[in-house]
């Protein structure tokens, strides 16, 4: 059976698996500012389907994700003779996925900290007055945004979100999400990891709300060093932040393709990846799947 192809994204490559599944890929490719960048990131894609299938486990008492297996040996008869596959791809449950984006903030930054400083709102909610960049913020908030087929996506308020999904599934994703965020932060947190915001893709699965795609990944979170962590300073990261403030640097208008990546940022983003996967799981990243089973 040949597997055929039904996206291609920035990052991820999705493939037909047949009766009702698919295979999920995550190549090493890396993008920022809706731009692929010339270098993939190697291992990557494995760093985000290891800490994914992590953390479908950890959450699944709260809601259940459409991950049925990253055991290549559970693949389809198509992804068999690919053992490049092994380790980044996911054999999922087909979703009918919400059209929005479902972003969850513990801490004030990125966007969220821009808006904040300029109108005292986050997505155009009002915020408490006084507040400083990276602070704590008193309770998770739920900061949805658009999904753009097009460019980027568009930050929006809850009742702008409930008006595309209806009221009733809104609610039910913006509390789903704020109990996985919770959770999430504090088992991470535990290990010395701050989880500053992350986004959570939902979709519905026989009608329940169910988490998809990545789930608390460096690619779709702000990871920060809670060690270093002070309010009124962003802390060292262990996410692509880094890299985003490296293409900033050169000068690169976001419009025309990106710089080329010195190898330098290309090892140290790496590098940073394999860190959040450990230091959030415990688990050693040399254990993950590779070459058809795990080393």
């Amino acid at each position: 059976m040949k597997l055929e192809l039904v996206y291609s994204g920035k990052v991820r490559d999705i493939f037909d698996a047949g009766n009702g599944l698919l295979l999920m890929v995550a190549s090493d490719r890396i993008s920022a500012y809706d731009h692929v960048f010339d270098k993939p990131v190697p291992d990557k894609g494995r760093v985000l389907t290891a800490m994914t299938a992590y953390w479908s486990g950890e959450l699944a008492a709260l809601a259940p994700t459409h991950l049925v297996t990253a055991d290549p040996g559970r693949f389809p008869a198509g992804a068999q003779d690919r053992p490049d596959l092994a380790g980044r791809a996911m054999l999922v449950r087909r979703a009918e996925m919400l059209p929005i984006e479902c972003i969850v903030r513990g801490y004030l930054a990125g966007s969220a900290w821009r808006e904040y400083r300029e109108r005292g709102t986050v997505h155009g909610e009002p915020l408490a007055a006084g507040l400083v960049e990276a602070c704590r913020l008193p309770e998770p908030v739920f900061t949805p945004s658009t999904k753009a087929a097009t460019g980027h996506d568009e930050n929006i308020t809850f009742d702008a979100a409930a008006a595309v999904v209806g009221a009733e599934l809104a609610g039910r994703a913006r509390d789903l999400c704020r109990a996985a965020y919770s959770a999430a932060a504090g088992m991470a947190l535990a290990r010395g990891v701050i989880i500053a915001d992350t986004k959570f893709e939902l979709g519905l699965i026989d009608g329940e709300l169910t988490i998809c795609d990545e789930i608390v990944t460096p690619d779709s979170s702000r990871l920060w060093d809670a060690a270093n962590w002070v309010a009124g300073r962003t802390p060292p990261s262990y996410d692509k932040q880094p890299m985003r403030d490296w293409a900033v640097a050169t000068g690169w208008d976001m419009v025309s393709p990106p710089p080329p990546m010195p190898a330098e940022v290309v090892a140290s983003t790496r590098a940073r990846y394999i860190d959040a996967y450990e230091r959030i799981s415990g688990l050693r990243f040399a254990d993950w799947w590779r070459d058809g089973g795990e080393s």
